[in-house]
């Protein structure tokens, strides 16, 4: 049995696949997503069978979704709690100053934080939402006054300290983000 996982040729850099050569994903090309989405180990003949195919035709496909960067690797996802205690904390920032080079050296650091979990940049009444998971209260203190000594741009930040996660959705509706495209042409 082949086990499906490892790590993909684009992984750890910032070369992406080519984009604009995307091959059009059908409906069995979503349930493959699907599928490894929310079974990272399944075994290709497993998949095979989730799908409705023969398992060489399957493999064919991952193959190719893998290639073409719709995969974007394969990981487990770990219950913290049962290591320890943490802490999350959500995070608006605000820039002093909103210039190009200020937002890139603002991302270029925040990349290098291994407690910001997440950096988006919104529109609003702040720039940036954090996402950090800490050991607890002081660690995360220690980690934002390390930022704010850096002189990264931060002129204003506002934390939300994370009491307790309600639920964490892992995987994302894939069929009803993306109708397949065999379905949204009317072929079948």
């Amino acid at each position: 049995m082949t086990r499906l996982g490892g790590a993909l040729p684009w992984q750890g850099s910032t070369d992406r696949p080519m984009v604009n050569r995307l091959p059009k994903l059908d409906r069995i090309d979503l349930r493959i997503l699907a599928q490894v989405q929310r079974h990272g180990r399944i075994t290709n003949v497993e998949l095979a069978e989730a799908v409705g195919l023969s398992a060489s035709p399957c493999l064919m496909r991952l193959k190719r979704l893998e290639k073409a960067g719709y995969i974007a690797g394969y990981g487990a996802q770990i219950r913290l709690n049962k290591l320890g205690d943490v802490l999350t904390v959500f995070t608006e920032v605000t820039l002093a100053d909103h210039r190009s080079h200020d937002f890139q050296r603002f991302e270029a650091r925040i990349r290098t934080v291994e407690e910001v979990l997440e950096c988006h940049l919104v529109s609003g009444g702040y720039d940036y939402l954090l996402k950090f998971m800490t050991r607890g209260i002081q660690h995360y203190q220690d980690t934002i006054e390390m930022l704010l000594a850096q002189n990264i741009g931060i002129e204003k930040y506002f934390s939300y300290v994370v009491i307790k996660t309600v639920f964490a959705h892992q995987n994302y509706p894939l069929e009803r983000f993306f109708p397949p495209q065999d379905q949204a042409t009317g072929e079948s």
